[in-house]
């Protein structure tokens, strides 16, 4: 009798074992995954798009001389600024002014013997070929003269443009070559923004509207851009090189500051929406998202074509969505066509975490 209690007792710890593991493992095939759930924007309105850029100086020039010698003095310093046509320095002029005066008492005799054959000629008391000889040495000697008095203007050289001397590169006494830099001078009324553009941005370059920027210096100006120029050929780091002016002055800026741009583009068409960036799936290339049916809690994989992708964690997308769509925004990566999801429970604004 007591071994058919004890047969009995390990039968039913038996089954009640057998039972658990059932159950878990029905438990197991039945759950599904939990997702968060997101609804698809019209695409209606314009987007802001940012991104860094560097403040550069419009105009920045390496100033010389057009002609060789001895550099006698130069009237800037570094950091000082210049205006337009100023003196910033001369070479020794000696050896030209020389050069020069000789030239001019040529000229004098070439001039009066010219004139004399000329004035002969008009009485027909000489040749032709007398007569031309004078009028091409007369006009010779025009030229010398010229080039001469211009290599002795070139012995000074003057700002192109108001901005600030940059650096000096030689010092008085030396002997500079002509065309060798002996000042770098940046633009200073006059300030451009240099920006790159993935190629994403760069082909929607025709709907971009308004520009500008921020500094982190400057936390609270907004500086106004205008659109100058964009280059149509990518760089070493593929990236399209944009260009934009600085509209009126804004005191403290210089050339080499860090800025953050903004740009405004135009409304998409209706075809567009926009969609949190992490319902997006890449796959050899393309992209698609995971549309959610409310009736039956079952996902599918509607592709889509990516137009923009913003800073504010959010695309813009073209495809078969349509505003109103439920999407899965979060865990999208580990879903299956057709497969059944449940979905997230939105947080209480007043019972976080679900404490009460």
């Amino acid at each position: 009798m007591k071994k058919l209690l004890v047969f009995g007792s390990f039968l039913s710890l038996a089954m009640l074992i057998f039972v658990s593991c059932g159950k878990k493992a029905q438990t197991t095939e039945e759950s599904v995954p939990v997702v968060r759930i997101d609804t698809v924007r019209q695409a209606g309105v314009g987007s802001v798009l940012e991104f860094p850029g560097r403040i550069d100086a419009s105009s920045e020039a390496n100033v010389s001389f057009r002609v060789a010698g001895v550099l006698k003095k130069i009237y800037v310093d570094e950091g000082q600024r210049v205006s337009a046509g100023q003196l910033l320095a001369e070479i020794d002029p000696t050896d030209y002014q020389v050069q020069l005066s000789a030239t001019e008492a040529e000229y004098e005799q070439v001039k009066s013997d010219a004139e004399r054959v000329i004035a002969l000629y008009g009485e027909n008391g000489t040749t032709a070929s007398n007569y031309d000889k004078a009028r091409f040495g007369l006009q010779q000697i025009e030229a010398k003269l010229q080039n001469h008095r211009n290599q002795l203007a070139y012995t000074r050289i003057y700002a192109p443009f108001a901005g600030t001397v940059q650096k000096r590169l030689f010092e008085n006494g030396e002997t500079v070559g002509a065309g060798m830099p002996i000042l770098s001078i940046l633009s200073g009324r006059q300030l451009e923004v240099e920006v790159n553009l993935p190629a994403i941005s760069y082909m929607n370059v025709d709907k971009f509207e308004n520009y500008s920027c921020t500094l982190d210096i400057l936390p609270n100006t907004v500086v106004p851009l205008q659109f100058i120029s964009v280059l149509p050929k990518a760089n070493a780091n593929q990236l399209y090189t944009l260009r934009l002016r600085v509209v009126g002055e804004v005191e403290k800026l210089a050339p080499g500051m860090s800025v953050w741009v903004k740009i405004q583009t135009s409304a998409s068409d209706n075809s567009q929406v926009v969609i949190p960036s992490t319902s997006l799936v890449a796959e050899q290339g393309s992209a698609f998202v995971y549309t959610y049916s409310s009736k039956d809690g079952v996902v599918s994989r509607t592709p889509v074509e990516v137009k923009t992708l913003h800073t504010d964690g959010t695309a813009t997308v073209s495809g078969r969505l349509t505003p109103g769509d439920l999407i899965v925004s979060s865990g999208a990566h580990h879903l299956k066509d057709g497969e059944r999801v449940e979905m997230l429970a939105p947080v209480s604004e007043t019972n976080v975490g679900g404490m009460l």
